[in-house]
């Protein structure tokens, strides 16, 4: 005779099983914020452009050229964000003379949508700003160098473990490892729950997350990263900044502390841009100065 209890229990963890892909897909879907605003709000010129990324899909996007540079920074957004609420660090930048590229990741801004986001397709979407940079505007992109923010940075990251084309790397404020993520936001519940959403996300973005945690990605980098990361930071503590760090290989990561900054506190790391510009200043004015920036 079946134990009424146990069927009980049975069908109830069966329902929390099946109800792990609903609540991973809605939990986990990235909010789109629409730019209301331009470049020109900021007193910068700028092109409108659109490129295709994978799948078929459109991004949506912002040239800012500089007259003669050869060095194209492209800046990545992160989890929500778009190309606009990257424009507070594109002013100093694009004033310093760097040519700049901002644009909607799938599901974000003006960019297409697609079924889910996640860190690899960031940097798909990434690989495929910088393709059509390559295509479209060669004398601009001699040299190119990627500034990401959270998903953005760690997706930067991970990128730049398989494309020759970025020469250097600016990591504002990325994690460590997903599967910490993924655990810290699913606290409080009960932790059985954790391994069995890591697997299905896993499945779902067709990654495992030690193959694409920025902790690993460090050490397979070859061109210099500049690591950045506020000490206020209550989404991705400062320790995952400073364990990525100590990861990479032979001193390539240099980390830099903003004290009072917080996960997106762009006026704290504006305060510190000098720094940033101190570290990409040898792509702008020395050629095949690229691997020695740190």
């Amino acid at each position: 005779m079946i134990d009424p209890m146990t069927t009980t229990l049975t069908l109830l963890a069966l329902l929390a099983v099946a109800a792990i892909p609903v609540g991973v897909h809605l939990g986990f879907r990235a909010p789109r914020i629409r730019e209301t605003g331009t470049p020109a709000d900021q007193g910068l010129s700028f092109e409108t452009v659109r490129f295709p990324t994978v799948r078929g899909r459109q991004l949506y996007g912002w040239l800012l050229p500089a007259p003669a540079a050869t060095c194209t920074l492209v800046l990545v957004h992160g989890w929500g964000g778009n190309a606009e609420l990257m424009l507070p660090l594109a002013v100093p930048l694009r004033q310093a003379g760097f040519n700049l590229l901002l644009y909607d990741a799938r599901n974000h801004g003006q960019s297409d949508s697609d079924t889910f986001s996640s860190l690899p397709r960031f940097a798909e979407d990434l690989g495929a700003a910088i393709a059509w940079l390559r295509d479209a505007h060669p004398a601009r992109c001699q040299r190119v160098a990627v500034l990401g923010h959270s998903v953005g940075a760690g997706a930067a990251l991970f990128e730049a473990t398989r494309n020759p084309a970025i020469d250097a790397v600016i990591s504002i404020a990325a994690f460590a490892d997903p599967a910490e993520v993924t655990a810290r936001a699913l606290h409080p519940l009960p932790a059985v729950i954790t391994p069995l959403v890591t697997r299905y996300v896993e499945w779902v973005i067709g990654h495992r997350f030690a193959t694409i945690a920025p902790l690993r990605s460090i050490e397979r980098i070859n061109c210099p990263v500049l690591l950045v990361h506020g000490q206020a930071d209550r989404i991705v503590p400062i320790a995952d900044a400073r364990r990525i760090a100590a990861a990479a290989p032979g001193g390539r990561a240099r980390l830099l502390e903003i004290p009072a900054a917080g996960h997106d506190s762009v006026e704290h790391i504006e305060a510190h841009v000098a720094r940033l510009l101190a570290f990409l200043e040898p792509l702008r004015t020395h050629p095949g100065a690229t691997r020695s920036l740190v």
